[in-house]
């Protein structure tokens, strides 16, 4: 189903992507933070469906719509590395700021930072170009301090 948005997305020379392709590539990310640690619960995808919700302005049922379809892009997307560098390429530097503010709420939600979530959300702001300083104030944002 997402061989071709995949494709696409892994070009040597990705074109921007329209809006509902980097929705659904930046969810994705979120899909990949939560499941990081070994769990991914209700409470996690609750909180992803609030959080695309919020960004997109996006009702509930079409927000967990967008959740479910960017699991299963998750699924399927390459590793880390090849799938943040991709989007990197793809999506607006403003974007990629805010997904990364969109991945502390997630690894946030639980009320605790596990290392594993801490460690591939340094990786993936990284690998989409997010400086460690602007990292640090998304998270500060979002109530990380």
């Amino acid at each position: 189903m997402f061989a071709d948005f995949l494709k696409r997305l892994t070009q040597p020379e990705p074109a921007q992507l329209p809006d509902t392709d980097a929705r659904l590539a930046l969810t994705a990310l979120l899909v990949r933070i939560a499941r990081s640690d070994g769990t991914y619960d209700t409470g996690e995808a609750a909180t992803i469906d609030s959080v695309v919700s919020a960004r997109y302005g996006l009702t509930p049922d079409a927000a967990a719509t967008l959740r479910r379809d960017a699991e299963g892009l998750e699924a399927e997307a390459p590793d880390t590395v090849r799938f943040t560098r991709a989007i990197k390429d793809a999506v607006p530097y403003d974007h990629r700021l805010g997904v990364i503010e969109a991945m502390w709420t997630v690894v946030l939600a639980d009320g605790e930072r596990a290392q594993e979530e801490d460690a591939v959300l340094r990786l993936v702001a990284n690998l989409l170009g997010v400086t460690d300083r602007d990292s640090a104030i998304a998270r500060q944002q979002v109530g990380g301090a």
